[in-house]
């Protein structure tokens, strides 16, 4: 509590306000997640895009892509079972340069899921908007085994068809075997 007295004592809070007004920041979160926090965090960036410029597909494309980015954080940190730090969730909302949304989302993962999350989304992104809507197609074919988790499935491939340019992923290595993970979608 004292840091944050000290925050904005020192105005600092007005310059935090300013960075994000400068980045058209949007929402910025940082903290363990909840059903109840994504849900709301959720409807209100919804409210705010469909209240713009913008059309109500673009406003439900930006809210599907927030709502599987921040559930996927959610669900990998439950069956890891990490500690309330390492479950914290990084996610960062906000408008490009050409006026496009840019949702971007981190968190800690084991290495070695995060490297394999990256070979997926390499793939993923190398692909383009036919050969994403084929892949999709397929996925929701496959039979899926009751109570299997499949991990960068057809939510993942869904966010990149939904994406306008190729999705962009960063692994940074951590301590005992861990990493940050960071994916980065503009719609």
């Amino acid at each position: 509590m004292a840091m944050i007295r000290d925050f904005t004592a020192q105005g600092s809070l007005g310059a935090l306000r300013d960075f994000f007004l400068d980045e058209k920041i949007l929402i910025c979160f940082n903290g363990p997640t909840t059903r109840t926090l994504i849900s709301e965090i959720g409807i209100a960036l919804k409210e705010h895009i469909a209240s713009s410029r913008d059309s109500m597909s673009v406003a439900m494309d930006v809210f599907s892509v927030y709502i599987e980015m921040s559930q996927n954080i959610r669900h990998y940190s439950s069956k890891c079972n990490y500690r309330e730090l390492d479950s914290t969730a990084t996610v960062v909302i906000g408008e490009s340069a050409d006026l496009r949304y840019v949702v971007a989302a981190g968190n800690v993962v084991e290495l070695e899921d995060g490297r394999q999350l990256m070979a997926r989304l390499s793939y993923l992104a190398s692909l383009d908007k036919g050969a994403l809507k084929q892949l999709y197609k397929e996925q929701l074919r496959r039979p899926r085994t009751e109570g299997a988790t499949t991990g960068a499935g057809i939510g993942l491939i869904d966010v990149a068809r939904k994406s306008s340019s190729p999705i962009q992923c960063n692994l940074d290595p951590l301590e005992d075997g861990r990493a940050f993970f960071t994916l980065r979608v503009t719609i």
